[in-house]
Formats: C-alpha cells, sequence, structure tokens
C-alpha cells in the first residue's frame, strides 16, 4: 500500500471535462470527501452528444452549494489554460478532457488531435510552468489495441494501436512521461475500462441500445456477440480516481544525478469480461424491472448480430493487480447492479418526465 503524500483538504483542484460523465462524478465525490476543498471545472460544452445531460450533470454539482468555479472553454486554448492557472494556483489537476469514442475517431479525425493532443499538451506546459502536487490524467483500454495476451497488464507493450482515438490516448503517455522526465511533474496516467453507469455517455453501447429499443429499433450486436467487455462502474471508477490523486509518485533523482521521472500508469476495470450477448440479456431485463420497456417487450426481435466494426478489438480485460497492491481497491460492482441503476435512472431521466 502506497503512503498518501497529498492532502485534498483545504487544496485547490483543476477538473478538465468537468462536464462529462467521469468528471462531474469525480467532482461530486471530492466535494463529499474533503474539507475545504475548491474545485475549478472546465468543459467546452460540445455536442457531440446530447448536451441537455451535460448540463444536468452540472446542476447535480452546483446544488451541492460547495466551492465550485465552472468555465466553459476549450483545453486546446492555450491561454485560457495559462490564465486559469496563473489565476487559481492548482495543488492538483486531473485531466479528463479528451473527445472520446473510437467510431467517431475514424470519421472526425480533426477534433481527436486538437483536443486529446493539442490540449494534453497546453496542460503539460501549464503544469511545467506552475508546479502542481500532482497531475492524474485519463488514458485508455483502447492502447492495448490487438494485444493477444489477457489480462490487459500495465507491462504489456502497447505499440499497436488499431484507432486514432487509442494512438492519442498512447501520445498522452508519452507525452506525460516525457514531461515527467524532464520537469519532475508527478503524473498518474490511469487507464479507464468501458465506464458505464447513470447519466453516461448516450453514444456508449448500454446507453444507445436502450434509446433504440425504446424506439423500437433494432439494436446491432458487433462481432455476432462474441466481443467482451471488462464493464466498470463510476463509482468504481470515481473511488479509484480519488485514491490515486492521493499518492503521487515521489520525485527521487537517478545515479545521473537527473530526475526518475515520478510516473505511473494503473489499469482501473472491473477484471471480470462479460460476454455482450449476456450484457444486452441483463440489460433488457433491467430495463423491463424499471419500466423502460413493456413487461410483454419481444426482445429477440430487436436484435441484429452483425460482424466487428473497425478500430474495435474482441475482448477487453483489465490486469487490476497494480491497483490493488498500492491501493487496497479493486472494482467489484455486479454489471446486474450497475445496470439495474443507470435503468432507473433512465426512466426518471426520460420516461417519467
Amino acid at each position: 500500500m502506497l503512503e498518501k503524500n497529498v492532502i485534498l483538504n483545504g487544496k485547490t483542484v483543476l477538473v478538465t471535462g468537468a462536464a462529462g460523465f467521469i468528471g462531474s462524478n469525480l467532482v461530486r465525490e471530492l466535494f463529499n470527501s474533503f474539507d475545504g476543498i475548491r474545485i475549478v471545472g472546465i468543459d467546452n460544452m460540445n455536442d457531440y452528444y446530447d448536451v441537455s445531460i451535460k448540463q444536468y450533470r452540472l446542476e447535480e454539482i452546483s446544488a451541492l452549494g460547495r466551492d465550485w468555479t465552472f468555465v466553459k472553454g476549450d483545453i486546446a486554448d492555450k491561454e485560457l489554460v495559462e490564465k486559469l492557472f496563473s489565476e487559481y494556483g492548482f495543488d492538483v489537476v486531473v485531466n479528463l478532457a479528451a473527445q472520446a469514442g473510437v467510431r467517431y475517431s475514424i470519421t472526425n479525425p480533426d477534433v481527436y488531435i486538437q483536443s486529446n493532443i493539442i490540449g494534453f499538451y497546453n496542460i503539460l506546459e501549464a503544469c511545467r510552468n506552475h508546479p502542481v502536487e500532482h497531475l492524474v490524467y485519463a488514458s485508455s483500454s483502447s492502447v492495448y489495441g490487438s494485444n493477444k495476451k489477457i489480462p490487459y497488464s500495465t507491462d504489456d507493450k502497447v505499440d499497436n494501436p488499431v484507432s486514432l482515438y487509442a494512438a492519442t490516448k498512447k501520445s498522452n503517455e508519452l507525452l506525460a512521461h516525457s514531461y515527467s522526465k524532464l520537469y519532475d511533474i508527478p503524473s498518474t496516467g490511469l487507464r479507464f475500462f468501458t465506464v458505464y453507469g447513470p447519466a453516461g455517455r448516450p453514444d456508449m453501447a448500454y446507453f444507445g441500445f436502450t434509446d433504440k429499443l425504446v424506439k423500437g429499433e433494432t439494436i446491432k450486436i458487433f462481432n455476432y456477440g462474441n466481443c467482451k467487455r471488462d464493464f466498470t462502474y463510476i463509482d468504481d471508477i470515481v473511488e479509484g480516481v480519488k485514491r490515486v490523486m492521493q499518492c503521487a509518485p515521489e520525485k527521487k533523482t537517478g545515479e545521473d544525478g537527473l530526475p526518475v521521472p515520478p510516473y505511473r500508469i494503473y489499469n482501473i476495470g472491473n477484471n471480470s469480461p462479460e460476454n455482450l450477448l449476456d450484457f444486452v440479456s441483463i440489460l433488457s431485463q433491467e430495463l423491463v424491472a424499471a419500466g423502460v420497456l413493456a413487461p410483454d417487450f419481444d426482445f429477440e426481435a430487436h436484435k441484429q448480430l452483425v460482424p466487428m466494426q473497425p478500430g474495435d478489438v474482441p475482448v477487453t480485460y483489465a490486469d487490476t493487480s497494480a491497483l490493488e497492491r498500492d491501493f487496497g481497491f479493486k472494482p467489484s460492482t455486479p454489471l446486474r447492479e450497475g445496470l439495474r441503476r443507470f435503468a432507473e435512472w433512465y426512466y426518471s431521466f426520460y420516461i417519467a418526465k
């Protein structure tokens, strides 16, 4: 177990992508866990998916009545990033802003370079010019690409991305490592595995499936249902991020008199891949139980098995042993329980209104 060396009580924290799924949940958890914490959130509020969900998440944060500042802006705007760092003097930075989505990166590559590469570079430059206690940033399970060995370990080579999105996330890790080495910036990258839950991203399979089923449309299940995904519930992701934030890699000097990069990488996943067909079956049962779908809904008539899509991989499976060793924590929310909470939220947000 690592010793906590970053005290978050009374600190000023920057969370980028604060209106996003993980970002908004993290902000609320930090306010609920620490006294006197001041959080600045930034998000460009783009319309990649329904902006009303982002606004809903921000309203949930504002309702807490804590020391919260939201800035609508883009981390690709270097002047804005520099201004925020100068004004607030952040102690800890959590970079969750990114253009997400594997398939979208095939048709809209420009936004990935802007947000995921230039935006992250701006954050690194700001951390260089305004030293922070800890930079925590989102990577992704997609960096494992076409790796055949499972479960995926952070010790594995990750040189075979199968999408631009994956390549940008691998680039983030490389950039962070070089800045940690050159400027002694303590940084930790987190490879998230298929995050799901209430008020999640509508482009994710479970959300998109639900939207289609509600409309009576057919859902497409890729790779003829033979995909496996390490579905990780949002609360488990946030708990992992919160623990990591408090344990910055220690600064050390190497034999050459230069800094040893204070740099770490962890997987945060459920360590339990689920077959996509089983996943869809559980989802449909919970949607019926929550009143989203009618009790006699003919699920079999609304599904279609189709081939694998470009950029997809057949399985994701996280080796979380390093996370368990260093933080005594392992995601553990059962899939059915997580999908039940999503179905109940979906009913209240879309159906009951």
